[in-house]
């Protein structure tokens, strides 16, 4: 069993009261391994985690815990090993590249099983391997100048776009299969993984089988297990060597050699895919902590508990124990008569490594309740992932919140050296929350440096892991900590300021710089943003600042000046974005990108279409989104203004 480990006495000071956390445990459970708790026959291996966590939690203190249930479809291995078979020497080959020998096949490990890609095509396909290095859109007008690439296999490289996006790339240009892989020179030289492969999902989030509506008792399912037209699968880099005939153990004096298949050279393979569409019950564990003042108003924490068998582990194991040591960290306040302002939910989210399926599927079913309700989400998706870098991603209303935590926090003994907050694409649970809601968030994590500057979007493969990695990260547990203090000033923060702490004007700065640049015509979009920052500008000076007063704090204009900061960020969620893009268009793809990830993604879409439409369709959805959020802006100083005048 892994073993309890005690942060030490963690205090964190919030102006609203001395210390509110006398202690913060760092919880590892009295669980079995992840290895042990994730096993494939089990049938109830997510609502048996959640079970132990909803008893730990009412332990803890927490009044309300809930344990709320979904079936949705999955889609697992089969009970043996997809396969990569070469044409002119016969030679086969599993994922991991491992060669098919006889005794193997009776052998067939979890690690092998579940290198695969879920809700991708089933089936066999003999055809040419085309390498397609990153599959953008430079890469794809390239290739299809040079051959016909109907119903051949792209070997692809994971990373810079959202995977889901560049499949549908491919799938429209003609390609019948996917080797997909992580370059090794796009890793930390502290991380060998050559000989892995991995799981991926297809899936962009929540039950396929119900899409945009909750996994509920009579809802009609749709026969959905294939969310692509193509065979894809997840493969080692070191069969990547071996499939374009390169040496194991190659180097050059300045560096990493990327991988890349000869042009003069053909492949021909058989890839041999097969998957089991599966439903199960994946479980949300939930916990109120009623607010005393604004009862109906939310602040979430999440996080997740439970992957697939043996995958990133060290992941919902981590955020699981930020999360409860939280809790309990609270409830030791909670015994003596404090409350928060606002209602904090806690929730631990079943089926993420599907694609977020818990957490969608709750947001779905009580989407009405939670538009009108939820203010703020703080994730806590897998806190560590390295130990050189700490990477704070925020809306931008909440960035200067995220600062001011950060440079507070990280003052003293306890050094963290980071980057500056950014409204970047992030992994886990809160997808639903920015893209169908419009909820601002705010992460705190710790990265490796190398992955920082790697490629984007390499967190979308899941490697098998040791339960090790964590004690290895972060052996004292300080990173975990650091984590913990972040997480808990930025939540209580916003459940008990009297005001809610966004800010209005940051949103309007981003507009504006996500707007500059020489690639568009934007001056129609610019002269709407100088608007949008004069209403943001008034709205801050004359109505946020005031309520601050405790003398002006009148609580009509508090609730009025709150519901209007509540709704900024819904201005910006677009009817439709490229596959694997947010619909809220106030995040970028990654920190390399200065401007709207759906203007610049509309602009490669001209490159392979010779067709500005998309562009002019993306110019105006930008368009909108400023507009609508002048407007409200102006609404809401209206409303101030016609509620006070008669008092004043």
């Amino acid at each position: 069993a892994l073993i309890l480990y005690v942060f030490g006495c963690l205090k964190i000071q919030h102006r609203l009261y001395e210390c509110v956390f006398e202690k913060m445990y760092y919880f590892w459970f009295f669980f079995p391994t992840p290895r042990d708790l994730i096993q494939l026959p089990r049938q109830e291996e997510d609502t048996d985690i959640a079970m132990k966590l909803l008893v730990r939690w009412t332990s803890c203190g927490l009044e309300d815990v809930q344990l709320v249930n979904y079936s949705v479809l999955l889609d697992l291995p089969g009970s043996s090993s997809n396969t990569v078979t070469l044409k002119n020497s016969g030679e086969c080959f599993y994922p991991s590249g491992q060669k098919c020998y006889r005794e193997t096949k009776k052998l067939h490990s979890q690690d092998l099983l579940y290198s695969y890609a879920a809700y991708s095509a089933k089936g066999t396909l003999e055809a040419e391997v085309i390498d397609m290095q990153y599959g953008t859109v430079e890469d794809l007008v390239l290739i299809q100048a040079m051959t016909n690439v109907t119903n051949k296999i792209a070997l692809l490289k994971l990373g810079k776009s959202p995977l889901v996006y560049k499949l549908s790339l491919l799938e429209e240009a003609g390609f019948g299969g996917v080797l997909l892989y992580v370059d090794p020179c796009d890793l930390p030289k502290t991380q060998n993984l050559s000989g892995k492969a991995f799981m991926v999902s297809l899936n962009s989030g929540g039950d396929p089988s119900t899409p945009g509506y909750p996994s509920i008792d009579g809802n009609y399912r749709q026969n959905r297990s294939n969310l692509t037209s193509l065979l894809v699968q997840p493969i080692s880099a070191l069969l990547v060597k071996r499939l374009v005939s390169l040496p194991e153990n190659r180097s050059k004096s300045d560096g990493c050699i990327p991988l890349k298949l000869p042009v003069t050279e053909k492949r021909i393979i058989s890839l041999n895919v097969q998957t089991v569409p599966t439903y199960k019950t994946i479980s949300n564990v939930i916990g109120y902590l009623k607010g005393s003042t604004f009862p109906d108003r939310y602040v979430i924490v999440g996080s997740h508990h439970n992957n697939v068998y043996g995958y990133s582990g060290q992941e919902w194991a981590s955020s699981t124990a930020v999360i409860t040591a939280f809790i309990q960290a609270l409830m030791l306040k909670v015994k003596r008569g404090w409350r928060p302002d606002r209602t904090i939910v806690f929730c631990s989210w079943g089926g993420t490594s599907f694609g977020n399926i818990g957490s969608y599927e709750w947001a779905e079913d009580l989407k009405k309740v939670l538009q009108r309700n939820i203010v703020a989400y703080v994730s806590l998706h897998n806190p560590v992932r390295g130990n050189s870098s700490l990477h704070p991603v925020a809306s931008p209303s909440l960035q200067q919140l995220a600062t001011e935590r950060q440079s507070l926090t990280c003052l003293g003994k306890m050094k963290c050296p980071g980057s500056n907050v950014s409204s970047v694409q992030m992994q886990g649970d809160s997808d639903y929350f920015i893209n169908h809601l419009g909820i601002p968030t705010v992460q705190f994590s710790y990265e490796d440096i190398k992955i920082l500057e790697s490629p984007s979007f390499l967190f979308e493969a899941l490697f098998p892991a040791h339960n090790t990695v964590t004690e290895e990260l972060d052996p004292f547990f300080n990173l975990h900590e650091t984590i913990a203090k972040l997480t808990g000033e930025v939540t209580l923060q916003i459940a008990s300021e009297p005001v809610l702490p966004f800010n209005a004007l940051d949103i309007a700065l981003e507009v504006q710089n996500s707007l500059k640049g020489d690639q568009l015509d934007t001056r129609q979009l610019l002269a709407m943003a100088s608007r949008l920052r004069e209403s943001a500008e008034l709205f801050q000076s004359d109505e946020m600042r005031p309520a601050n007063d405790p003398k002006e704090r009148a609580p009509i204009r508090v609730r009025m000046l709150n519901d209007v900061l509540q709704g900024l960020e819904k201005n910006f969620l677009v009817q439709q974005a490229p596959p694997g893009f947010y619909r809220n268009i106030l995040y970028r793809l990654d920190e390399k990108m200065s401007q709207f990830s759906v203007l610049l993604e509309a602009l490669e879409h001209c490159k392979l279409h010779q067709s500005n439409e998309t562009l002019q369709a993306a110019l105006s959805k930008v368009l909108n989104s400023i507009n609508s959020a002048q407007v409200y802006f102006s609404a809401g100083l209206d409303v101030f203004e016609t509620a006070f005048a008669g008092k004043k």
